[in-house]
This record gives structure tokens, sequence and C-alpha cells, in this order.
């Protein structure tokens, strides 16, 4: 549960303005693997000199450290096009495993409001947690439980200590005609997206629908123009335009489309 916060954009655009004059590895410090940014003492100091104050971490300060944490993540570990899109002046946020923009979400503890400054669009209020609870916790509270997908089998422990339901695994109405291809693995991205592209355009002359998935908008469009340099015509699906998805899936099974 959610409410609304306080609205406090100039904070936001000022810790934007310091985030942007700060220079990686002299101000500040990224380690990407804890997604973290940390200011050098160099960093402080130009914190201290920017905001007027002796000493950033002294406890009355806590509030600008927030903005100016907030504005180091939004700057240099959130990428435009891949964890979220620009569209008609607001912050969409893009889902990593569909690549869907998720439409009404936002991000927490306002990190919204300070890629909103990052990316000059209007700063909206931020909102507070009021209250929360676990997936789990909520479930439990229905008397009756059940669902249907393709991947409960594998978790079947899970669902059984969690919620002490049983799975139960529906057969096939047909023998499966998938085939399961070894793993390839590759030293490098550069590789792999050679080898996507020959295999496509080795099944694309020979008139076969080819599906290609990626995890960022960033690798989508880097294969698209790999793709154009080989004259592969195709249709390109995205968070950037997925308002033609069904006109772009329903063509996907077609001869010599590729997607």
């Amino acid at each position: 549960i959610s409410g609304p916060g306080p609205v406090l954009d100039q904070q936001y655009i000022q810790a934007d303005r310091f985030a942007k004059s700060c220079k990686r590895d002299i101000d500040f410090e990224i380690d990407r693997e804890d997604r973290t940014v940390v200011l050098t003492e160099a960093g402080l100091k130009k914190a201290d000199r920017t905001f007027g104050i002796e000493n950033i971490y002294n406890g009355e300060h806590a509030s600008i450290v927030h903005y100016i944490q907030n504005a180091m993540r939004a700057n240099y570990l959130m990428t435009r096009d891949v964890e979220y899109v620009v569209g008609d002046d607001e912050i969409i946020l893009v889902d990593q495993f569909t690549g869907r923009k998720m439409a009404g979400r936002e991000f927490s503890d306002g990190l919204h409001q300070a890629i909103q400054a990052k990316e000059n669009v209007g700063i909206k209020q931020e909102t507070i947690t009021l209250a929360t609870i676990t997936y789990q916790n909520f479930f439990r509270l229905y008397d009756l439980l059940s669902g249907m997908t393709g991947t409960a089998k594998t978790e079947e422990n899970e669902f059984l200590n969690t919620y002490n339901m049983r799975v139960y695994e529906v057969p096939t109405n047909r023998p499966v005609a998938r085939i399961d291809e070894p793993d390839l693995v590759f030293k490098d991205r550069h590789e792999k997206y050679e080898a996507i592209v020959a295999h496509t355009k080795e099944l694309y002359e020979k008139g076969q629908p080819v599906l290609i998935g990626t995890l960022s908008i960033g690798i989508n469009e880097a294969l698209s123009e790999m793709l154009k340099k080989q004259n592969i015509p195709h249709h390109v699906l995205n968070a950037k335009n997925d308002e033609n998805e069904a006109e772009i899936i329903a063509k996907a099974g077609q001869k010599f489309a590729v997607t």
C-alpha cells in the first residue's frame, strides 16, 4: 500500500546537476556487481561545496545524502532503453525478463523522481510505502488456492513447503515435436550475435520464419542493424513500439518472416 509523499522537485534537480558534474574514478566509483555508486573523498568535498554544508554525512543532512545517492544511481547505473523508456513526458519501466513496458509502475524511494530529473521530464510526486506484505503471506489469506503453469514441476518442493500444495503434471495431448539442441557457447557477445545473424540468414533463405528473443532494447536494436547489413528484412518489436505487438506477432509465422 502506498500513498503520496512531498513534492520536492528542486532537491532532485539540484542533486541531478551535482551527479552530472561528477567524474568517474575521481569523484565516485562504481561497483556494477553490487549496483552501487560511492563518492570518493574528492566527491564528498565536492558535495559539501555544492550544497553549502560542512559534512554531508552529518545526521542532519541525511535527506541530502538520499537525493545524491538516487541521482548518482539514476545517472550511472540506470540505463535508458534498458531499465526504462521515456515517452509522453514520463518514465516507463521495462520488464527485464520480457522487455515489455510496465505502465503505472514506478521505482521506489525517490529513484523514479531522480530518473525524471535526469531525463528532464516532469517530476511527479513521490510515492511512499505505507504497508507491505509478501506474496506468500498474501496468498495464504485465501482459503483455496489453485493454478496452472508450465514451470510448476521444477518448483514443486516450494509449493509443498510454502503453500502445502501438490503439483500434478498434465501430459501433452500429442508427442512433443520440439527438438532440444545442445547449447552453443561463445567467447564474447559480438561472436554470439554474428552467429545469430548467420543462422538467421541461413533459415531466411529457406523461407523458414525466425523469431529472435533479446533481453534489452539495446541488444534488440544492435541485432536489427546487423540484420540490415545482411539485407535481411525483419520486424523489430520492443518496448518502444509494443503498441504494434499484436500485428507483428500475427505475421511472425509467415514464410520468410524474421521478427
